[in-house]
């Protein structure tokens, strides 16, 4: 992993980081090539870009640097290593980036985009920057510049003051976006922060809701998962697991397939069928 970001000035009424954290600090783009140069040298076949809230990269300095900047230059300083990143901020996808993300050929076609909410009015309580419309353009561009691209997310459920029309209408919403994969999380209080304050939900309506949630969730990643049967992809491949070897296609998918002496080598995989929250595949040879 590479940090190349610290700090958030968001505020989302939930989150204590940024007074934990302070404002935004960015790693340099001389600094973030010399660091994914040395980590390709050393071996190396994937470098994570990660920090606090990634999609402010670059905003401290005021001079028009965006996050799609730092991205084409690690992808262009590491050529021999896949590049994937952390949780994006929805706003962060626009048409430009889409256009030129998508000629980096070792850019992972893999999008977490941070929702929390489907629902506009919970997205104002908690201080979101965009609402519902704004996050579904962005799942739309990425689903028109890539192909079968992995978007995933997060949604926290029992937010304070959460109507069940509200809850009902974030699984419209979840549902309409198609994920590949999703990270449910029941609201939990952080002292100090302006959500603490507002009228709190039951532990056991919590709980409820974020077993519906990830119901649906789980109805999308099959769906996702089946849908790369018959799919080629070029797989990482990491370690031996359940009597075959293991590695991550780009889109973040595992995948097992039969074969030796694989670690840290990438082999083109025909997927085969679907086992559990794996995809099994054929080794394609050469």
């Amino acid at each position: 992993m590479l940090k190349v970001e610290d700090g958030c000035v968001n505020f989302c009424t939930y989150c204590i980081i940024p007074y934990a954290r302070g404002p935004i600090r960015s790693l340099s783009i001389p600094e973030a090539e010399e660091q994914c140069r040395r980590l390709g040298r050393e071996g190396y076949r994937e470098v994570v870009l990660t920090g606090i809230e990634i999609s402010s990269w670059g905003r401290e300095w005021k001079d028009g640097s965006s996050l799609i900047d730092l991205i084409e230059a690690v992808c262009q300083a590491a050529p021999a290593c896949r590049i994937r990143l952390g949780s994006l901020e929805p706003r962060t996808i626009t048409d430009e980036f889409c256009r030129r993300a998508a000629q980096l050929n070792n850019l992972c076609p893999h999008f977490h985009l941070s929702m929390q909410s489907g629902c506009d009015t919970t997205l104002k309580r908690m201080n979101r920057k965009y609402d519902t419309a704004r996050y579904l353009e962005s799942v739309t561009l990425l689903n028109h510049w890539f192909d079968r691209p992995a978007v995933t997310t997060d949604m926290i459920v029992g937010f304070p003051e959460e109507t069940e029309e509200e809850f009902a209408a974030s699984l419209d919403f979840i549902r309409r976006c198609g994920f590949a994969q999703m990270h449910i999380f029941p609201y939990s209080v952080r002292p100090g922060t302006p959500a603490a304050g507002m009228t709190q939900i039951t532990k056991a309506v919590k709980e409820e809701r974020a077993h519906r949630a990830a119901a649906v969730a789980e109805e999308m990643h099959r769906a996702y998962l089946n849908g790369c049967v018959g799919q080629t992809y070029p797989v990482l491949f990491e370690q031996p697991k359940n009597g075959k070897f293991a590695g991550h296609a780009p889109n973040y998918m595992e995948v097992l397939a039969e074969g030796t002496e694989l670690h840290n080598k990438v082999r083109n995989v025909v997927i085969t069928a679907v086992e559990g929250e794996s995809l099994l595949g054929r080794i394609q040879e050469d």
